[in-house]
């Protein structure tokens, strides 16, 4: 079990005890009646809930309803001061924005969003208090915000003026030697699982079912990622060519929906529902509060190969990407092989693959060919980092113990008492707090592999990477996978294109963390700018070989115009149908979530009522007589 953290004014919160001192003074108002479209409510409205309201929903939760503090008040009393300093120190830590309410792993994305709490939040421990919590957004027409490890990049885990669901302390891990989902008995058979609180992150799960347990779960790489958000986004893990997607291995879910209903969902009971919470987007169709996964025999090895080789010439680096493609197409297009390739602007090629399946000696008469190729071409390759093929026994792999040994790829949390799981992988650490300024991503069909192909993708890559660094993440993508692996993602809500993709490209840039208005710690806008110029013009470079490739929903362009049919494709009419059912008012809006194009950018207002049934209301226009 972890280790919990307790909830103090260390974490940046105020507890409720001086409710009253918080709430906006009484004014003297006069009222007139105007028709205005429908929208939720902010602290600012006369329809707020009253302080005895606050109160009473505190109660019903066991006091576990707190007021989140401004994280960046240190910052705007003393720019210079240590407090400010150790406040963005902290944030290069994810295991720190983990444990704090009012931060989110991300601080913004220019033009967008910037990270800031909610009005309230309550620190649900069960699935009561987050029914509790959705009664009560949804009977004072409240925006509702729900956070469990806070990874979003598009910032659907926070919002101003809202009502925050913070998942993080449901994180109870239970394993099942032969587990049946509830009403399925006898028409499915029992099999090996595990079962997680929403708020459970991967590193723990990790520890628990390999380490521990000697199974496998398929899970995200990155170890403080939330297990409920890689699920619902139809998340992948290094070897989803091997054991599948994370939505495509859900057994059984726990999820509060709109109506504050508590529902066990499987294949057999509100399958539609089920089908929709494996891929269908995180936040949009109810607050999942436990989750059940299959587990998997675990291999003898996890392994991993890496090299780093700078072309001399432009045309050099050419040969170099289709040297690779052919060798990818020919020895690494199958399940043993995970990983990516990332491609820069200055002819660098990076190798960062891992294995599954496969001994050191198979490993590396794997990479033997393609080695020797670049070895024979020294006026054409210079060979930064020579080829390494490592390998280890795979139940070791998350071991904490290990991990906090081997200090040239993990450092730990450095705060004291730190649960021991919670380590960071060094090439993880830029994630941390970060601000993003582009970002965009493609599935590559695997028609791209065949003969009279290659050419043309090779040149495509090269063609890109003038303008920006990009990677091939070929883990992201089913292509080549195991037919019963193509099978479970079938049945998956995610965009059909990633059945055939041998890989997602992915693009982006970012700055540590930053806020527009802190002193010394403001992005630079038109720095920021330029570098999203030149993702988009990465992206379009994809689309001119690739002109309908869709995008990872969790990894992709915030301002991606045609979202529906790229997150999800055909898949999409079904999905916005499902939603119209269990969420007919739209209380889980997030941005480009299923239904979100019925609501203005915030999320508070209704601009297309034929989307819910919500009708055009009448509400009180509330003018001062004195200020608040």
């Amino acid at each position: 079990m972890t280790r919990r953290a307790p909830l103090n004014r260390k974490s940046g919160i105020t507890f409720l005890s001086a409710l009253q001192a918080v709430l906006p003074n009484a004014r003297q108002t006069a009222t007139v009646t105007e028709t205005k479209p429908f929208r939720r409510a902010r602290p600012c409205d006369a329809e707020w809930p009253t302080a005895e309201a606050w109160q009473d929903l505190y109660h019903q939760v066991g006091g576990r309803l707190l007021k989140p503090s401004d994280p960046l008040t240190v910052c705007r009393v003393d720019p210079h001061g240590k407090a400010c300093r150790d406040f963005f120190a902290n944030l290069q830590n994810p295991y720190y924005i983990l444990d704090h309410l009012n931060l989110t792993q991300a601080s913004g994305w220019v033009d967008a969003w910037t990270s800031q709490p909610s009005a309230y939040a309550v620190v649900a421990r069960n699935a009561s208090d987050v029914a509790a919590a959705v009664n009560f957004a949804r009977n004072n027409n409240l925006r509702l915000v729900v956070k469990g490890a806070g990874h979003s990049y598009h910032g659907t885990s926070n919002a101003p003026d809202s009502l925050l669901v913070w998942t993080r302390r449901m994180d109870a891990i239970t394993m099942h030697d032969a587990f049946v989902p509830q009403g399925c008995e006898g028409k499915i058979a029992p099999q090996p699982a595990v079962s997680m609180g929403a708020g459970q992150i991967w590193g723990h799960v990790y520890n628990e079912v390999t380490t521990k347990g000697g199974r496998f779960v398929l899970g995200g790489r990155c170890l403080s990622v939330g297990v409920a958000g890689l699920v619902s986004s139809g998340g992948f893990g290094e070897w989803s060519k091997q054991y599948g997607t994370a939505a495509a291995n859900l057994l059984e879910a726990e999820v509060v929906t709109a109506d504050g209903k508590i529902r066990i969902v499987n294949a057999g009971s509100d399958p539609d529902l089920f089908w929709a919470l494996k891929g269908g987007g995180g936040g949009s169709f109810g607050v999942i509060t436990r989750l059940t996964l299959r587990t998997h025999e675990l291999p003898a090895f996890f392994g991993s190969a890496a090299m780093h080789v700078q072309a001399t010439s432009d045309e050099a680096y050419l040969r170099l990407i289709e040297h690779f493609i052919d060798f990818y197409n020919l020895d690494l297009f199958n399940p043993n092989w995970g990983g990516q390739a990332v491609f820069y602007s200055d002819n660098r090629l990076d190798i960062l693959m891992g294995s599954q399946g496969l001994d050191k000696a198979q490993a590396e008469d794997t990479w033997k060919p393609f080695f020797k190729l670049i070895q024979g071409s020294p006026d054409d390759y210079v060979i930064r980092q020579p080829l390494q093929v490592k390998m280890g026994v795979a139940r070791a792999a998350w071991d904490p113990e290990r991990l906090r040994k081997e200090s040239d790829s993990t450092i730990p949390d450095p705060r004291p008492n730190a649960p021991i799981e919670n380590n960071i992988r060094r090439s993880d650490m830029n994630e941390a707090g970060q601000y993003f300024h582009g970002f965009g991503s493609a599935w590559l069909p695997s028609t791209l592999l065949g003969d009279d192909r290659r050419k043309d993708l090779a040149r495509m890559l090269f063609s890109a990477s003038r303008h920006w660094t990009f990677a091939l993440h070929f883990n992201k993508g089913l292509g080549g996978a195991n037919p019963d692996v193509l099978a479970t993602a079938r049945d998956t809500a995610t965009n059909p294109q990633v059945l055939e993709a041998f890989a997602l490209a992915i693009t982006g840039s970012e700055e540590p963390a930053v806020f527009p208005d802190i002193v010394d710690h403001a992005p630079d806008i038109s720095a920021a700018r330029k570098d999203a110029e030149a993702n988009a013009m990465v992206v379009n470079e994809w689309h001119k070989l690739v002109p309908d490739a869709g995008s990872y929903v969790s990894e992709s362009d915030y301002f991606l115009k045609d979202w529906q049919r790229a997150y999800w494709g055909s898949n999409y009419a079904r999905l916005s149908d499902i939603k119209k059912r269990f969420d007919p008012g739209g209380l889980f809006t997030v941005h480009h979530g299923v239904g979100s194009e019925a609501w203005s950018e915030d999320g508070f207002t209704l601009v297309d009522a034929h989307h819910h049934r919500l009708p055009e209301s009448t509400t009180k226009l509330v003018v001062d007589n004195e200020p608040a």
